[in-house]
């Protein structure tokens, strides 16, 4: 009786909303296969497009984490299917489709065990241990460049892998004219195979295959004055020199006030202006250089002084495009004219302004100190053009993956099908509780064959079925058979040269074991009051992004799981959905 007379605790501010125990475990299961359902049909060489409309822009793809990064799901779960797309895109490049929907099936697998009271930290230790089983049956199936029997091996694996790579994309039908180019690209960077030295520079009009690749820096003719006609547009083996300076007749930054006794004086005070610009111009004619570029202004004065003398100039030029001039032609850019020696010019083969489309471009080419390159991408419209950037991107990240490693592993879910037989092999082995639920995950790597006939318009169960028998045998022979996504059956992908870096599926099958893992760790969800009065503030402000309402978040907290999400993914299905 005295226990009923103590006061009521308080701990969470008045307004918030809890909701734990099994049915929000299985409501935050429904939002992650709600997610997947979106994006599982763009996986694969026959997977469709999703037009994502925010309202302002129209994007057109099939990559996952672009997908995903633009429709700005808001359910805390289903973030999760989100962070481990875009490590995947950061990490490897490619496969963040992939990851999602092995994710996914991990957790579908797991909701009946979830629904029949199997704790979840037993389903946790059970997938964990499937996961590392799976891996380092990986790592002994994969094939390294030493064993395979091209001539040129590491150029035909590399090749191989780009075209792999590009073959869900918009531009998978010039996989062979991306591929070397891909190739080409990377093996020109340094050791390090730094990204960011690969420039991809876009121009409306023409056709894709007039895209074209510069062995060196290439960008897009800056704002000109007057005068430039007159400067000389090519030069042969030209020292270039990159500033970070004005070169410009203008007033004082700051303001200044001077007080003059004399008219005569005022005249000195102009001389002084013409004069400093002067000895600046004089600077950069002294010192040799052909080539003047500067990330600043460079007015009419200079332009018209340079060409007066046969040089060329260029002033605005984008950060980006002034350091990897400064690698590529081992210049060092400055900031005061003043001391200039040949020791900070930068040299190259050739130097032109050509014309490429409706645009004009600066070319070095022939660098010798960094290597970069730079992949002209053309194109009939902006949506096309920014596709194939993306896929361009994830080829490279492949390709630069498969530099590192030097391991492949056969595509079209062969290896899932192999790691599914070993854990179903090793499941046979064990008793208890961890036999099912390791059966379990053997099931879910099989929704990557699956998927893939699914989006080919093939009969998914009879591919799986010719699959596991042909996996089954357990002969070498075997092992690298996967979907034959071009006519219905089932192919070797190995010798069909479907090949993908080892990391990949690595990275794929670990981010997506743990995000699972993350995800039947959580029992209760905690809805402070004060974060959905922030959500609304944003949707104030203009920012696109569906069921941020308190209904809505209410619904997807509440433990209703995909009939919430269907709210928060709206932007998707409503606004511009494929």
């Amino acid at each position: 009786m005295s226990m009923m007379m103590q006061p009521q605790i308080i701990l969470l501010r008045e307004g918030t909303d809890t909701s734990q125990g099994k049915g929000q475990l299985i409501g935050n299961i429904n939002a992650c296969q709600a997610v997947m359902d979106s994006i599982r049909t763009t996986l694969g060489p026959r997977g469709m497009d999703k037009l994502v409309w925010t309202g302002q822009k129209v994007t057109i793809s099939n990559d996952g984490a672009t997908i995903m990064r633009l429709l700005e799901i808001v359910h805390p779960a289903a973030q999760m299917m989100v962070d481990i797309s875009m490590s995947q895109d950061a990490e490897v490049g490619d496969g963040t489709t992939s990851v999602v929907l092995l994710a996914a099936e991990f957790l579908k697998q797991a909701k009946g065990y979830v629904e029949e009271d199997v704790h979840p930290q037993i389903i946790v230790r059970a997938y964990r241990r499937a996961c590392r089983l799976a891996v380092d049956r990986l790592k002994e199936l994969m094939v390294g460049v030493e064993a395979l029997k091209d001539a040129d091996a590491k150029r035909s694996m590399l090749e191989k892998c780009a075209g792999t790579a590009l073959n869900s994309k918009l531009v998978s039908g010039h996989k062979d004219f991306f591929a070397p180019m891909v190739v080409d690209a990377i093996s020109a960077l340094d050791e390090d195979c730094d990204i960011n030295m690969v420039g991809v520079k876009k121009v409306p009009g023409g056709s894709i295959t007039d895209s074209f690749m510069v062995n060196g820096v290439a960008f897009k003719k800056t704002f000109a004055y007057a005068g430039f006609e007159q400067m000389t547009k090519t030069f042969a083996e030209p020292k270039v020199l990159l500033l970070n300076l004005e070169l410009e007749l203008k007033s004082e930054k700051e303001n200044a006030e001077v007080r003059i006794t004399d008219p005569q004086e005022y005249q000195s005070i102009v001389d002084a202006e013409w004069r400093i610009i002067y000895e600046k111009l004089e600077a950069c004619v002294d010192c040799g250089a052909n080539v003047v570029l500067s990330t600043l202004p460079i007015g009419d004065l200079a332009t018209q002084y340079f060409a007066d003398r046969g040089m060329f100039c260029a002033g605005r030029v984008g950060q980006e495009d002034m350091q990897r001039s400064a690698k590529a032609l081992g210049a060092t850019v400055q900031t005061t004219v003043n001391g200039l020696d040949a020791s900070v010019l930068g040299k190259c083969a050739k130097f032109e302004e050509r014309q490429v489309g409706g645009e004009r471009y600066n070319l070095f080419t022939g660098c010798p100190q960094a290597h970069t390159v730079t992949i002209v991408l053309r194109g009939g419209s902006d949506q096309f053009i920014e596709e194939s950037h993306r896929s361009i991107h994830d080829a490279l990240m492949i390709v630069k993956r498969c530099i590192k490693s030097l391991t492949v592993v056969a595509g079209g879910g062969a290896i899932e099908m192999e790691l599914s037989n070993h854990l179903r092999e090793y499941a046979r082995t064990i008793d208890g509780k961890a036999q099912a639920i390791i059966n379990s995950f053997s099931r879910a790597l099989e929704i990557i064959p699956r998927q893939l006939a699914d989006n080919a318009g093939f009969d998914s169960t009879g591919v799986l079925m010719l699959l596991r028998q042909k996996h089954f045998k357990g002969e070498a022979e075997g092992r690298w058979y996967g979907v034959n996504c071009d006519v219905e059956g089932i192919c070797d992908t190995f010798e069909s040269g479907v090949w993908e870096p080892a990391d990949n599926k690595i990275n794929s099958i670990a981010a997506a074991c743990e995000a699972a893992c993350v995800v039947l760790s959580i029992d209760e969800t905690v809805r402070n009051p004060q974060s959905e009065q922030q959500n609304q503030a944003k949707q104030e402000h203009g920012r696109i992004s569906a069921g941020m309402g308190g209904r809505g978040m209410a619904g997807m907290m509440g433990g209703r799981g995909g009939r919430g999400l269907g709210r928060g993914i709206r932007s998707y299905r409503g606004r511009g959905g494929a």
